[in-house]
């Protein structure tokens, strides 16, 4: 049954936001050891599992969850999200977790960007304007004219542009399926399609990092059942926000962890980043309220 207790949706948020954190930091350990295709292959089995066992439970069960008119799409999306998680672990090994996180909190900025030509929304000039000022502050963390700017850089960003795109395209499709459709579909296309390639890179892996398989597969499970559960509880518009901390966590994590450097102009850029971010959703939960 679906509540309407704001503070609570806010706690699971920022509880959902820490143990993602905690869940890039395992998938960076393990992949500085080992192919990163064969840890999102062994993360996704636990998935599909999760997502399966949830959509059985669902009224309807199975039957109702595999229902869909957009078969394609749904398809897409999974394969989407799978291929955006390899590709954004990829990046914790190259660049750390800090600088992957700054660059990627501008999804939802490419998000608001992209609804007008892809979902038809209005997008008015406050929006435009933050979206600018955001990716100011992108600019700022990459320090693309420096002499030391890598292209691994821009890993993040074409992470952000993959999850913004299937942000969409979950929109898209809620528009005919509902929410545990494109659940299950997401789960079940993207272990299909994961299995595929990653077993071509399997791997002997010691007893002990079984061990920390074991938690990336607990975390990401708890994670994605503790979001659940926050937007059953709260508005969307209202604890997005809040979504921002994962950041904060992750840096926290390669400080303290992996013994990373805080950056004097990736902290710039990326309260930019977070600034217009927030303004962005405020200003799509204030149009929201309007209609």
């Amino acid at each position: 049954m679906t509540q309407n207790n704001t503070s609570l949706g806010i706690g699971l948020m920022i509880a959902t936001t820490f143990i993602f954190a905690m869940q890039d930091g395992v998938s960076q350990h393990l992949a500085r050891e080992y192919n990163v295709m064969m840890i999102v292959m062994i993360r996704y089995w636990f998935f599909a599992a999760f997502v399966i066992t949830i959509a059985a439970r669902a009224p309807g069960g199975l039957r109702k969850a595999v229902r869909t008119e957009q078969p394609k799409l749904q398809i897409f999306r999974g394969v989407l999200l799978v291929a955006e998680i390899c590709i954004a672990v990829q990046g914790f090994v190259y660049i750390g977790l800090i600088e992957s996180h700054a660059v990627f909190a501008c999804y939802p900025l490419i998000i608001a960007a992209l609804s007008g030509p892809i979902l038809g929304e209005q997008v008015g000039w406050r929006r435009w304007a933050a979206i600018g000022v955001g990716f100011i502050g992108m600019l700022i963390v990459l320090k693309p004219g420096a002499g030391v700017f890598s292209p691994m850089a821009l890993i993040p960003f074409a992470t952000a542009v993959m999850f913004a795109l299937y942000g969409l395209l979950t929109r898209y499709v809620a528009r005919k399926d509902s929410a545990a459709t494109s659940f299950f579909w997401t789960g079940v296309s993207g272990v299909v399609v994961v299995t595929i390639a990653g077993a071509m890179f399997w791997e002997p892996m010691s007893l002990r990092d079984w061990g920390w398989m074991g938690l990336l597969c607990l975390l990401g499970a708890s994670g994605h059942f503790l979001l659940i559960k926050c937007y059953e509880v709260a508005e969307a518009s209202a604890v997005q926000p809040f979504a921002y901390l994962h950041l904060v966590w992750a840096s926290a994590l390669g400080l303290l962890v992996f013994g990373e450097t805080l950056r004097s102009n990736v902290v710039i850029g990326a309260l930019i980043i977070v600034f217009a971010g927030v303004f962005t959703l405020l200003r799509e939960r204030a149009k929201a309220r309007q209609v």
